[in-house]
């Protein structure tokens, strides 16, 4: 499954905006007003949970500055990437999109794309007010 969010324009060029969501702390920045947990457990990696969701733990997978930060599920019960696309308009604005890719049954994807693309939509949302 692969779910992709809309594009915004973010007031960073891309070399800062990939510094930015490369350094996992920042996540919580950007993560909706439903989030009930959010904890950096290394330097590249933190847990998150949404209300009445499970815990959800996420680590640097790969970093191709400026243009591209890939972050993956640390467990394989829920194997999944989160990727962030970055172009540069010019050295102070770029665009942002975020692409999730998972491996899920037929029933899970049902369950879980409309929550998904919610979540990857509000993270591109809040990336247009740092």
């Amino acid at each position: 499954m692969e779910l992709n969010s809309k594009k915004v324009i973010v007031n960073k060029s891309a070399a800062d905006l990939c510094a930015y969501l490369s350094d996992v702390k920042n996540f919580e920045n950007l993560m909706p007003e439903n989030i009930s947990k959010f904890e950096v457990i290394r330097e590249d990696a933190f847990i998150f949970a949404l209300k009445g969701m499970p815990e959800i733990a996420l680590e640097v997978k790969e970093v191709e500055s400026p243009n591209k930060i890939t972050l993956g599920a640390i467990s394989d019960k829920i194997p999944f990437t989160l990727e962030g696309h970055i172009d540069a308009i010019d050295d102070k604005t770029s665009n942002a999109e975020l692409i999730f890719k998972g491996e899920f049954n037929a029933m899970m994807a049902m369950m879980v794309k409309g929550p998904i693309t919610k979540f990857i939509d509000t993270l591109t949302t809040n990336l247009t007010t740092i």
